[in-house]
């Protein structure tokens, strides 16, 4: 029985792998890249130097949106003239190809608990609002059940191309093998900006895997905790193999069609498959936290019962955390 659901399983990675194969390139021939100024130089960015970051940033939009303009890209200019008003702050922007931003909601440099999200496939300056409505509604959250005296601070990473849904690159860790060591320097900028703020990593789908290659560098991963929801599995066995001193944490909704995906790995063409375990598991060891009845994009609705665990996760209220 083992045998023909491996078998099956290699079949059906490969089909789905070919057509996207096929589908992605050719719809992407389509789009030429929109033109665009490379980031700001920024140098070390510190407290001090917070303020005149956000400032270099949203200039590097405002002239990203104009030349977005100028080539005819309406969409895109009004996307980045959004991001250029004076009400944004963000702590990396690169408006070329599909985009890379750090949006800061909060005050950065003074928060005690920094909460970073690391979006999943189909996440790009196009798209990028769903995102931001996560992070603000994470915020709202944080923000509302703070103890007297804590403030907090939580950041939309976008630090990497991330991969379409229906594309060859969603089934493998390439992308998140690439978007690791950002991540890595990336926690580690934020600890140089606020040394006493505790950080917690928020990793939602194919963000999964990207965290856990992160937390499984040569020095690990400075972070108090990593939450993984709507995981497709993480590329490691075991939550044991991160180095990490995190906890971790999983979450997974009853009506997250991720359920449906295999939770295991093969070898196709030398490449590794799959991304093994489902964090869910028991076998994964994670901390299994009540994620609710919602679905794939549903973890950070206002009022929802994920929403609410994954805030008591980056407040550190791990024994309010309800359980599934």
């Amino acid at each position: 029985m083992m045998r023909f659901r491996d078998g099956r399983l290699r079949r059906t990675l490969l089909a789905f792998g070919v057509a996207a194969a096929v589908v992605v390139p050719v719809s992407g021939a389509a789009r030429p890249e929109i033109p665009a100024p490379a980031p700001a130089s920024l140098g070390r960015v510190t407290a001090a130097t917070l303020p005149g970051a956000y400032a270099a940033n949203r200039a590097n939009a405002a002239e990203a949106a104009a030349r977005a303009e100028g080539y005819g890209a309406g969409e895109r200019a009004a996307t980045l003239r959004a991001m250029a008003s004076p009400h944004r702050d963000f702590l990396a922007f690169d408006g070329r190809g599909t985009g890379r931003t750090a949006e800061v909601f909060g005050d950065l440099a003074a928060a005690d608990r920094v909460a970073v999200l690391v979006p999943g496939s189909d996440t790009s300056l196009d798209s990028y609002s769903r995102l931001r409505s996560g992070a603000l509604a994470l915020h709202a959250e944080l923000d509302r059940h703070a103890k007297p005296g804590t403030r907090t601070a939580v950041v939309a990473w976008l630090g990497y191309e991330t991969p379409g849904t229906v594309s060859p690159a969603v089934l493998t860790t390439g992308r998140a093998d690439g978007a690791a060591p950002a991540l890595r320097s990336f926690v580690g900028e934020l600890h140089r900006i606020n040394a006493h703020a505790r950080v917690s990593l928020l990793c939602h789908s194919y963000g999964s895997v990207v965290c856990a290659g992160a937390a499984t560098g040569p020095r690990g991963l400075d972070v108090a905790d990593i939450a993984l929801y709507g995981s497709p599995g993480t590329g490691v066995d075991e939550a044991a193999d991160l180095r990490t001193r995190a906890r971790i944490w999983a979450g997974r909704g009853s009506g997250d069609w991720i359920a449906d995906v295999p939770h295991t790995s093969v070898g196709l063409f030398g490449t590794t498959v799959g991304f093994g375990t489902d964090p869910v598991s028991d076998g994964f060891g994670a901390r299994v936290f009540a994620a609710g009845d919602g679905g794939h994009s549903d973890y950070l609705k206002p009022g929802s019962v994920p929403l609410g665990n994954l805030a008591r996760i980056v407040r550190g209220d791990a024994t309010e955390v309800t359980h599934a």
